[in-house]
């Protein structure tokens, strides 16, 4: 079963690394650019069968690893 899970940083939360990136494209030039975030996408295939399963375990994997509990919220896309 394939997988996607995105992990978006938590809109009060500073992301240094889309400021750099909004400060590089001004400096190119780009100076209709208010703002850039840099998210993370995660694609994974696992051996399961169960949908409700697979999204559980995912689930657990994010909490335990994948994603930042403080600071980042995430979203699973499952692929039947």
């Amino acid at each position: 079963m394939n997988i996607t899970v995105r992990v978006r940083r938590r809109p009060s939360i500073a992301d240094p690394a889309g400021s750099a990136v909004s400060k590089a494209l001004r400096d190119l030039g780009y100076d209709q650019i208010a703002s850039v975030r840099i998210d993370r996408t995660i694609r994974m295939t696992i051996d399961e069968t169960d949908p409700e399963a697979a999204k559980l375990k995912v689930r657990e994997m994010c909490e335990r690893l994948l994603a930042n509990p403080v600071m980042e919220d995430f979203e699973i896309e499952i692929e039947e």
